[in-house]
């Protein structure tokens, strides 16, 4: 019997990736592949939320190339999906057009609930988590998750991003006390609509999403300047208070000053004070014990649920 190639998409705001995982008989999975491209879908959508034409041909383009190299497989199954910066775009099914007759990719677009459970099913088989607050801030969304002795028992995705907030309040490079009260204010409300937060306290918060991630990636390079041997993120610990001194430095930079930091990828030097703000009023406002990082999320998930289902037939 032929391994069947399972090739994951997964279209955000900031970037899209894309995932190829070979399973065997077994149920198993090896990764083949794993191929990341910035394409800033969502970039000056603005209050009118209407993706424009050059972060639209960007994008395609990057489709167009993924399928270059999964067609060089055989036995493909392709899972293509879209979150906010889509979900939410007023001329979505002009895109989804394009991506269909110039790409030849039927892409699904999921709900935040969806996108939310993805993420919950990604982490929960990767990292040993009973109890806890899963949090993936993406470029236009944050997704929240309450884990509860394993089992998914809140979830939820409110419209805050990194690429949202640093461009609705100036946050791409010096950054002003009003800008910044006004963004953090923002986003305040919208993770105030959030009831069931109001319940969670001293768990451990499960961080992932590339602005979450981004902190790791900054605390090892600080441990260790030894590229080849850098640990991996997937399950570092590091308690709030590391995070928010270091969102402290963030803030008073401006771009340049950011874009050198190591660990801190240049082209998000200009959305990480954005991508940020949520996990610092999570942090806050719940008294978070510690913060888990996963490598594991939406990608991961759509991979584990594929092995349940094709298991039961």
């Amino acid at each position: 019997m032929t391994n069947t190639n399972l090739v994951v998409i997964d279209l955000g705001s900031n970037s899209v990736r894309m995932q190829i995982s070979q399973i065997d008989d077994y149920g198993g999975y090896t990764v083949m592949g794993y191929f990341r491209e910035y394409v800033r879908l969502s970039e000056n959508m603005g209050k009118e939320m209407t993706l424009k034409e050059e972060p639209m041909n960007r994008t395609i383009q990057a489709l167009k190339d993924f399928k270059t190299r999964y067609t060089q497989y055989d036995n493909v199954v392709v899972k293509a999906v879209a979150t906010a910066a889509v979900r939410g775009a007023k001329n979505q099914a002009e895109f989804l057009k394009r991506v269909k007759d110039e790409v030849g990719l039927d892409l699904q677009v999921i709900s935040g609930s969806t996108e939310a459970y993805l993420d919950y099913i990604g982490v929960v088989n990767t990292l040993p988590v009973r109890n806890g607050i899963i949090m993936d801030c993406g470029g236009a969304s944050t997704e929240l998750i309450w884990v509860q002795n394993g089992a998914c028992k809140e979830r939820v995705s409110i419209p805050v991003g990194s690429v949202v907030l640093s461009q609705n309040y100036n946050l791409a490079d010096t950054i002003s006390a009003s800008d910044l009260y006004s963004a953090m204010n923002a986003a305040g409300q919208k993770i105030s609509t959030v009831r069931w937060l109001g319940q969670v306290h001293n768990l451990p918060l499960i961080a992932l999403g590339g602005s979450n991630r981004t902190i790791a990636k900054i605390h090892r390079r600080e441990v260790t300047d030894e590229v080849d041997e850098l640990p991996d993120i997937h399950g570092m610990h590091l308690p709030p208070h590391y995070i928010f001194n270091l969102i402290s430095k963030l803030i008073a930079m401006n771009k340049d000053e950011r874009m050198k930091i190591p660990g801190l990828a240049k082209h998000r030097a200009d959305v990480i004070v954005g991508g940020l703000i949520p996990i610092s009023l999570v942090l806050r406002n719940l008294q978070v014990s510690e913060v888990i990082f996963s490598n594991c999320g939406l990608r991961e998930g759509i991979l584990f649920e594929y092995l349940r289902k094709n298991r039961k037939e």
